[in-house]
């Protein structure tokens, strides 16, 4: 090796080492992010350790609902298993979010299309319309919803739950959907139309394939929240095979006792299928919240 090169790679190691140097130093900077980030995760993991933490612990414990368990207690959650309520609950929610979610997605998307891409006072003042229903709060229609409903027998139903809560969801997704749209070229669009497709043709080969992200975003919103609904339920789904997650809970309470660690066993097996769903979408969620920061 001749000197020239010795000095190259010497130059080259000292420039490395410099640069990690500046690196350690920019993160030494950062201390007090990685302290607001530390100090955030513990108010938010905090509900699940008390929620965890009741649902280990026997009726006749008095303790402090931070103190953990001595010893751990399993009998809550084998009660909630052997009764078999909870299955009957998770089913039902299963049912009614994944055809919330296919409603809301089907047409919010398609919706979304025709807003993002005709833009004229019409579809302005449809815009302002749909933004206005979302100001709109569920509880405050409470009892027009369920008189509409109990007179055309939609009660203690599926549909009924799933067309009342698509109803509500929907102003979001339309929202979420036209803004992402409104960001895709429309050349794509222009270019689809001279080789000869027609509007179905371009929203389902050429708009769609693109809707991924913001699709895992309204799946992992909107699934949470039909999913955890609790209001709406407790009204329009009075028989007991019908009961959800939420009213399966709320069975535990009552004018006499409350068994608080059943509740929380229950609670607990309810968020799992949330928390695995979550799991494997995650990465596409953050992706889809990134872009719509970006494009909006």
């Amino acid at each position: 090796m001749s000197l020239t090169d010795k000095l190259k790679k010497e130059k080259v190691g000292v420039t490395a080492t410099s640069e990690h140097i500046e690196k350690m130093e920019f993160r030494a900077k950062d201390w007090w992010k990685y302290l607001i980030s530390l100090c955030l995760l513990i108010i938010y993991l905090f509900p699940f350790y008390i929620i965890i933490n009741v649902s280990l612990k026997s009726f006749q414990d008095t303790t402090s609902r931070i103190q953990f368990p001595s010893p751990i207690y399993w009998e809550n959650f084998n009660k909630v298993i052997s009764s078999g309520e909870i299955f009957t609950g998770i089913r039902n929610c299963l049912i009614i979010t994944v055809f919330v979610l296919l409603v809301e997605i089907v047409l919010g998307c398609m919706a979304a299309y025709g807003l993002a891409r005709n833009q004229s006072k019409l579809n302005e003042v449809v815009r302002s319309l749909i933004m206005s229903v979302m100001m709109i709060t569920p509880l405050t229609i409470l009892v027009g919803v369920y008189s509409t409903m109990s007179n055309i027998h939609a009660t203690s139903t599926y549909w009924g739950m799933v067309l009342v809560l698509s109803a509500f969801g929907l102003p979001l997704v339309i929202f979420l959907y036209t803004n992402f749209i409104a960001s895709i070229p429309v050349a794509l669009d222009e270019a689809a139309a001279i080789d000869g497709a027609s509007n179905l043709q371009i929203f389902f080969k050429i708009i769609l394939p693109q809707l991924k992200t913001v699709t895992v975003t309204v799946i992992i919103l909107q699934g949470v929240s039909v999913w955890n609904e609790y209001t709406y339920a407790y009204y329009f789904l009075q028989k007991t095979e019908m009961r959800t997650i939420t009213l399966v809970i709320k069975t535990f309470f009552s004018a006499v006792s409350n068994d608080y660690g059943s509740a929380a066993a229950t609670a607990v097996i309810g968020m799992l299928p949330l928390i695995v769903v979550y799991l494997f979408l995650q990465k596409y969620f953050i992706q889809g919240q990134v872009d719509s920061a970006i494009k909006s």
